[in-house]
């Protein structure tokens, strides 16, 4: 992750550049707050990479001699007969109707993903008897 926060880096570098050189010539509180925000979100970026090269190490993509199965792992699990997915997606739809039709149909579409992300969450967790 060492490349990632120095290119990161580097993007602070150009907007706090650019905020500067902004900010003195132009006198608009607006775009200067704009641009430093910009600065100080690939600044967080960067923090970030650089905390996690420093406490993992380098990856196997960035050494020379890392090979593909070094990273390659279990993906995870995905319910092959469930009906939760087909639900949350039927409830997007309709969250984006509501957005043009009007509320009650956007509130119709919120509780149908909110049924449908809470059926995936919990759809194996068993009660104790």
């Amino acid at each position: 992750m060492k490349t990632e926060a120095v290119l990161f880096a580097g993007v602070a570098g150009f907007f706090l550049v650019t905020d500067v050189l902004y900010a003195v010539w132009s006198r608009d509180p607006t775009g200067t707050a704009a641009l430093t925000v910009s600065f100080l979100m690939a600044l967080l970026v960067t923090f970030f990479f650089a905390m996690n090269h420093r406490r993992k190490g380098p990856r196997p993509e960035d050494r020379g001699d890392g090979h593909v199965h070094e990273r390659s792992g279990p993906m995870g699990f995905f319910s092959p007969h469930s009906i939760w997915p087909s639900l949350t997606a039927a409830g997007v739809a309709l969250l984006a109707l509501g957005v043009v039709f009007g509320l009650w149909l956007f509130l119709i579409g919120l509780g149908v993903v909110l049924a449908g992300v809470f059926g995936m969450v919990f759809q194996y967790v068993r009660a104790q008897a």
